[in-house]
């Protein structure tokens, strides 16, 4: 990134254009400046200014005729200088408040973030509820429906509940002892290591405990420890806000098609957001990641509650994006994300 511009004239002339340029979508031109300057700047002085914030690689000209419109390294800049967090209209914190307050599950709370995120800032809502310590098993119950179904039920350290019927005909004694068992050996574990640590023991400890072992193996077959799953939850909403805007055609599909594959989107929100990190993070130009993502934004924090990382949430959306309001509408999530989930407890 270039050296950003040294005086208070050029430092105001830039940040105008920006703003003008992201609440307009047109090229800015002198004359526009000139007639909402405070300074009573004139149209000449300020096409002086532009020239050199061009130079400086701040600007570019569409085409001969157009004003100037800001550059990736003119975002940047303008970004640096955001000073604090906005305040959060009532308005949106109404949406906000009303789209989440009540939640305590993890993935809902995510799947929701997603919605309201592309509904406040026009753009799309991201969000990835990852697997740790709060989705790992607190316990299981299994209970006997009739002759052939049983009920599974089993509860995360989140307090998620999920429950399945499986089509299985064992005792309720058994299932007690299974229930037992599993509740002794694999609390506070995830379920992919609770089921691969049981597949090894099926093949071990077979003789030993073969008819406990062999109802563990039905209920595992049957799905019983997959009703969480440690895989990532990737939500996101928002995509048609861009098919609406000004993007290449062709480079907005290929960012969309981006979009649809989950692993990808994983991938984008893992380069760019620390979990480490404490406050919101601006990422200009998301190339590095992904190519398709060159001339698009990510506005994004980490997920926490407490000290542990749940996810991550963000927006994405083209240059041209009304920057201070979506940083604050993330910041203002994340907080509420941590308060209410450790409400829940």
């Amino acid at each position: 990134m270039p050296p950003g511009p040294t005086g208070g004239r050029e430092r105001e002339i830039l940040t105008a254009i920006v703003e003008t340029f992201i609440a307009s979508g047109e090229p800015v031109g002198s004359r526009t400046l000139a007639r909402a300057s405070r300074e009573g700047l004139s149209a000449a002085t300020i096409r002086n200014v532009m020239a050199d914030l061009a130079d400086a690689g701040f600007l570019e000209q569409p085409h001969a005729s157009a004003g100037r419109v800001p550059t990736a390294e003119a975002y940047r800049y303008y970004v640096e200088q955001l000073s604090g967090e906005a305040h959060l209209s009532h308005e949106n914190q109404s949406i906000i408040q009303d789209t989440l307050t009540g939640v305590t599950d993890v993935e809902e709370f995510m799947e929701r973030t997603s919605h309201v995120l592309s509904l406040i800032s026009h753009s799309v809502g991201v969000t990835v509820a990852t697997s740790g310590p709060r989705n790992a098993l607190e316990h299981v119950y299994f209970s006997r429906l009739s002759d052939q179904k049983v009920l599974a039920v089993v509860v995360t350290r989140s307090g998620v509940v999920r429950d399945r019927v499986l089509r299985l005909d064992i005792p309720q004694a058994d299932l007690d002892l299974a229930a037992r068992y599993i509740n002794d050996n694999f609390r506070g574990w995830t379920m992919g290591d609770t089921r691969a640590e049981l597949a090894r023991r099926l093949e071990q400890e077979r003789s030993e405990y073969d008819r406990l072992m062999k109802s563990i193996e039905q209920l595992c077959q049957q799905g019983a420890l997959a009703a969480t799953d440690d895989t990532q939850a990737v939500f996101v909403e928002g995509a048609a806000n861009l098919v609406t805007g000004q993007e290449d055609r062709s480079r907005l599909q290929e960012m969309l098609r981006t979009l649809e594959e989950k692993e990808k989107v994983v991938k984008l929100l893992s380069a760019y957001l620390d979990t480490r990190q404490e406050a919101v993070r601006v990422v200009i130009g998301l190339d590095e990641a992904l190519p398709s993502m060159q001339n698009f934004v990510l506005i994004g924090a980490p997920a926490r509650v407490g000290g542990e990382v749940m996810g991550s949430l963000a927006v994405i959306g083209p240059t041209r994006l009304d920057y201070q309001h979506t940083m604050s509408a993330v910041s203002y999530i994340a907080r509420l994300f941590d308060k209410l989930l450790n409400e829940a407890e």
